[in-house]
């Protein structure tokens, strides 16, 4: 070998060592907004040299690692002013960004987060987020701003109907859903049995909700995570905001509590229509409030505190014969802490209470359940390089389940005081998640949690004969309860059942150019509480029980495909995605279950089995006077339980079925228009495929009474859903950005209205003895007018 292809490979040598061993710094900090100091979550941090970039996380941290030269700083978020800035990273910075808002955006109606190309690489797929701004211009029933009813208008998210709560995404259950507010559990997110939810908009800080390819930070259910958090409020100034409406005022005020340092932030909310039922010679009411409240200070540059809460009440009284209560109460401590300019952590503490109160003074009772859960969680984001990052952490969960406490109401009354078995119960998980960028092209997001749930002990388990607590009566051909053989005690502090199970999730994006990518998921998780409830959408009486020894962990596999493109230099967006899930263990009950009261749940319900599937589209304009976006869901929703032997039926003769909540076609069209600097025009048009139901097919007579018979479960359906909304927002001094601001929100609910069918039932009637069948509805045309200011 010669003497110059020697010193030519060592000169290689050294120049890929030098490339290798290149200099790297981190650039990190937090962004703010300028106004309010309030932390920014998923601002895009871009450098355009490396076509590269990085996010914040839920309280405005980032970090990116960067080869040592200077570098063009992009910083981009929706409602705000893009800022740049040229910095030399030759060491380690620590540089925080203040936003300052554009007023000309602030009232955009879009339902992601700003979207850049960054974006179109990331594998996360199946989340749409809504800002509070969007969520106050939706027309709505009686005029108030309603986080539910807004989410319902994406893709894959549907309810039971109006005046009805919950909401069901992707075929799946309402109690299927994991609602977090500053990640405490919501068991209950509705205000007037559904009329409105529980989220004051006023206190909203960022929504988002996840439909599939759920990172493994989340568990506990198996259709969706709708994540809330609230505002922190304002460190550099004292202001205030609310509204004034026709059944419902609001109001929000914020301000330091050391400036630059710490702020507090107190929501309350309240409605007031039955205080106008005595005009009506009508002894009635119902009514709900609500607070919001929040307070976080900064220790130092590395340590910042925060203690938050949601406290919220309804109230239903019918004369003096029946009072019921029922409501939420969450609170959080959270802290964050620095380990270093690469490694984020997020300590919290978290209590949750959902109570149910039912006062029957005509029988002379009272009913009280609920459901208790104390939280800690540790989370960390190790931002290990540009291309890698991890998120890991572990929480724990402890239950108690009270399903019902029955005591006499007065001293004379004839009830005897009765009280269902508590329960208690362990959940766990320890989690890791990666997100790994393989390519310019290629990014993907793979992770896995561990969870735990451990039953744990309680008075009187029932014992039955092969362990089986629902029996098949083969001479009628139908189930029936089984009579216990025997009982078992267990202290709390025993294991009557104990569940593991391991729920990968992957992610993966492939970009096909800059403005198009393709997107793939996968995810298994478990939940292991039930909401027992036989009726199409969740009420305050429904209670929630734990797995055990009758009743098995539900599981989910969720597959996604999904194709995005963004059009005409972003100002349109296209999302195409298509879904199939299975669900193991799905409860089912039998014919004539009976839920209340019932302290061996067991006799009346059965494991089956559940699976969805369907293709969205989300075509969304972006810019513009005119902005908005077209959804559509094309999907199926079906339960199956087949008999456990060959001689038995199972529900529905052990065939599919469909669910209460599967809708064929979900359409929904949503646009807002500036018409000038005083008003914007909103409205929203929805279709949906009518609600699946059970109506009669005919009747025979038995010991002198007319007995019905019904087609097979959920076989029919109500007729189709639709209706159009209008608002007009009206500021009359728009340019007006110190002291009292104001704006007038007139609004009208199912323009041409028309009467949709909540239900429709049958009856004989008592003048003609013919059968019929009425159609019962909630909701005409509503006019309605609020009045909002700020200072």
């Amino acid at each position: 070998m010669n003497l110059k292809l020697i010193f030519s490979i060592a000169f290689f040598i050294q120049l890929s060592l030098q490339a290798f061993a290149q200099e790297k710094f981190t650039l990190s900090g937090t962004i703010s907004d300028f106004n309010t100091n309030e932390s920014l979550i998923s601002v895009n941090i871009i450098i355009p040299e490396l076509n590269t970039g990085t996010t914040t996380n839920e309280y405005g941290f980032y970090s990116i690692t960067l080869p040592k030269g200077n570098y063009n700083v992009i910083i981009s978020y929706l409602g705000y002013a893009e800022t740049s800035e040229t910095i030399n990273l030759n060491e380690n910075i620590i540089k925080n960004f203040s936003l300052i808002e554009s007023v000309e955006n602030l009232d955009e109606v879009i339902i992601t987060e700003n979207i850049e190309r960054l974006n179109i690489r990331k594998p996360q797929m199946s989340v749409n987020a809504l800002k509070a701004s969007t969520i106050k211009e939706i027309p709505v029933v009686l005029g108030e701003p309603d986080v539910i009813k807004a989410i319902t208008l994406l893709p894959g998210v549907t309810n039971a109907g109006e005046g009805s709560s919950g909401f069901n995404v992707r075929g799946g259950a309402a109690d299927q859903n994991l609602i977090l507010l500053d990640e405490a559990t919501v068991f209950n997110s509705s205000h007037l049995f559904g009329f409105f939810s529980v989220f004051n908009p006023d206190a909203i800080k960022d929504l988002k909700l996840y439909k599939g390819g759920i990172p493994a930070r989340y568990g506990g259910r198996v259709s969706s995570v709708l994540d809330i958090y609230q505002k922190e409020g304002n460190s550099k100034a004292f202001h205030a905001n609310g509204g004034i409406g026709i059944v419902a005022s609001r109001l929000l005020a914020e301000g330091p509590l050391k400036k630059d340092k710490g702020a507090f932030l107190f929501g309350g909310r309240s409605s007031y229509a039955h205080l106008f039922l005595p005009l009506f010679d009508l002894d009635n009411v119902a009514y709900f409030y609500d607070l919001n409240t929040k307070l976080n200070y900064k220790l130092n540059d590395n340590n910042n505190i925060y203690l938050s809460g949601y406290f919220g009440r309804d109230v239903f009284r019918i004369s003096d014969s029946f009072d019921n209560t029922y409501g939420n109460t969450v609170l959080n401590f959270r802290w964050n802490h620095l380990f270093s300019d690469k490694l984020f952590s997020n300590m919290s503490l978290i209590y949750s209470d959902y109570y149910y109160g039912l006062n029957l003074n005509f029988v002379e009772f009272n009913w009280d359940s609920g459901i208790k859960n104390f939280n800690f969680k540790y989370d960390f984001k190790h931002y290990i390089s540009n291309n890698f990052k991890l998120q890991y952490g572990l929480n724990s969960i402890y239950y108690k389940f009270n399903p019902g406490d029955i005591k006499p109401s007065t001293p004379t009354s004839g009830i005897n005081p009765f009280k269902l078995t508590d329960k208690f119960a362990f959940e766990n998980a320890i989690y890791i998640d990666a997100e790994h960028d393989l390519s310019e092209k290629l990014s993907v997001n793979y992770g896995l949690r561990l969870s735990s749930f451990l039953r744990l002990g309680q008075n009187e388990l029932n014992i039955y004969e092969n362990n089986q607590a629902v029996i098949f009566n083969e001479d009628f051909q139908i189930y029936e309860k089984a009579d216990p053989i025997g009982t078992e005690n267990f202290s709390k502090s025993d294991v009557m059942k104990s569940f593991l199970n391991l729920e990968p999730r992957l992610a993966i994006a492939y970009q096909l150019d800059k403005n198009t990518s393709v997107k793939a998921s996968y995810n298994r998780m478990s939940q292991y509480l039930h909401l027992l409830s036989n009726t199409t959408s969740p009420t305050p009486l429904d209670v929630w029980t734990p797995s055990g020894s009758y009743v098995k962990p539900q599981l989910l596999d969720q597959f996604a495909i999904g194709y995005f493109k963004l059009l005409k230099e972003n100002n349109y967006s296209l999302e195409i995605e298509g879904f199939y899930k299975t669900i193991k263990n799905r409860i089912d009950y039998i014919d004539g279950a009976d839920l209340i009261a019932n302290n061996a749940i067991e006799q009346i319900i059965l494991n089956g089995k559940a699976r969805a599937y369907g293709l969205e589209l989300l075509l969304k304009k972006n810019e513009g006077k005119l902005k908005g976006w077209i959804a559509y869901t094309l999907s199926k929703s079906e339960q199956k339980t087949p008999g456990r032997t060959p001689t038995e039926t199972g529900i529905n003769n052990g065939n599919w079925y469909n669910t209460a909540y599967d809708k064929t076609h979900d359409l929904s069209l949503v646009g807002s228009f500036d018409l000038n600097e005083k008003w914007t025009l909103n409205g929203n048009f929805i279709f949906q495929t009518g609600q699946p139901a059970t109506f009669p097919n005919g009747q025979y007579q038995y010991s002198g009474l007319t007995i019905p018979s019904y087609n097979n479960r959920n076989s029919d359906r109500l007729p189709n859903y639709h209706r159009i909304d209008i608002a007009a927002n009206y500021t009359p001094k728009p340019n007006k950005n110190k002291g009292w601001q104001n704006y007038w929100t007139f609004s009208i609910y199912n323009l041409y209205n028309r009467y949709n069918a909540a239900s429709i039932s049958f009856d004989q009637n008592r003048n003609t003895g013919i059968n019929e069948a009425t159609k019962l509805s909630i909701f005409g045309i509503i006019p309605s007018v609020s009045y909002n200011f700020k200072f």
